[in-house]
């Protein structure tokens, strides 16, 4: 498994809009231009709005105008459905009733289905995934409004109640078995609403379209046949990109510890290691490519907590996903294929 390593040097950032519309080179090979009869004369809808704690996008193309836009209506109507059921931020979804009550009856299907995933990478990565970590961010969160950070001992407690174990979850029944436990799937919602809202738009005759739900998720190809393109954010420069990594059909997901810092350092940050209810202190960034975004999603996380040589082998293990990592010191790694622009 191949690890390369590149400078530090940023981009100035751009609309995500208008990265959508730039082609490039990647650094391996790009097949030839696809399907160009398909694509020539497709009509371009775009739509934006908030979801899941962040601002959301899409783009569908088709070529009838109406037929795109009903694409979109139909996106749209779908991460309406998984915001219902798994956002954190509303107090009626399925998720914050069963964070209340410790237990939830008759969960929709969404719920089970990302549920499950989830607790598939839990076991996978060895609880270095786990979606039961919400009562550190509350825990932190509390601290932090009062200017500082929680004692030791207070993290200890939080920690007692995170265990992707005890959370049992049947198409009939989703239970948290330990006293205290909340979950949380700001980790894996996004990714799985990208899943969603392509498979929405692809049942309505789509099938060239990007999503950013949080996380970037694409089919087919742009007008003129190009891949999609998508920005990294540099964890250190706010108004600057990493690069420009192309997304021929594929996903993305980025995170990083400057989205939610406690502390100015951002050694604190909305990324926990779950054994240890501190965040961990190798990475400042990593990025994911996968051909499905609930992976690309999922992945990050572990590779987060993971060292250098344990992320690097953990990515091997999810077929067609990529990474690109960046650390603390500044520097940066990628896997051999990830699709960053030269």
């Amino acid at each position: 498994f191949l690890m390369m390593a590149f400078g530090a040097g940023g981009m100035a950032a751009v609309g995500l809009a208008a990265l959508w519309r730039r082609g490039g080179t990647s650094t391996a090979a790009l097949p030839e231009k696809r399907n160009a009869a398909e694509l020539e004369g497709l009509l371009m809808a775009k739509r934006s709005g908030r979801a899941l704690g962040t601002d959301i996008s899409m783009i569908a193309l088709h070529a009838k105008q109406a037929q795109a836009e009903a694409a979109l209506d139909a996106a749209f109507a779908e991460l309406e459905t998984v915001e219902q059921v798994m956002s954190i931020y509303r107090p009626e979804s399925q998720l914050s009733k069963l964070n209340r009550d410790g237990a939830l009856s008759n969960p929709h299907p969404y719920f089970v289905e990302v549920l499950k995933s989830a607790q598939a990478m839990s076991e996978r990565s060895q609880g270095a995934f786990d979606a039961t970590v919400q009562p550190l961010w509350e825990l932190y969160a509390a601290a932090q409004k009062s200017g500082g950070l929680p004692s030791d001992a207070e993290i200890d407690a939080a920690r007692k109640k995170v265990d992707w174990t005890k959370l049992e979850v049947s198409n009939e029944r989703i239970v948290l078995r330990g006293a205290g436990m909340k979950i949380t799937l700001n980790g894996i919602a996004q990714g799985y609403a990208g899943d969603r809202v392509l498979g929405a738009m692809r049942a309505h005759g789509v099938t060239h379209a990007l999503a950013n739900t949080g996380e970037v998720a694409t089919m087919g190809r742009k007008n003129g046949g190009e891949p999609w393109v998508a920005g990294i954010q540099h964890p250190r420069q706010p108004d600057a990109l990493l690069g420009l990594a192309n997304l021929d059909g594929i996903c993305m997901s980025t995170s990083g510890d400057y989205n939610t810092a406690f502390t100015p350092d951002r050694a604190y940050n909305h990324i926990f290691d779950p054994a240890t209810g501190r965040s961990p202190l190798v990475f400042s960034s990593v990025s994911v490519t996968a051909p499905k975004c609930v992976d690309a999603d999922a992945l990050t996380k572990p590779l987060f907590i993971l060292s250098l040589e344990r992320a690097q082998a953990f990515v091997a293990t999810t077929p067609g996903a990529e990474a690109l990592f960046v650390q603390k010191d500044g520097r940066q790694f990628m896997t051999r294929g990830f699709p960053l622009q030269a």
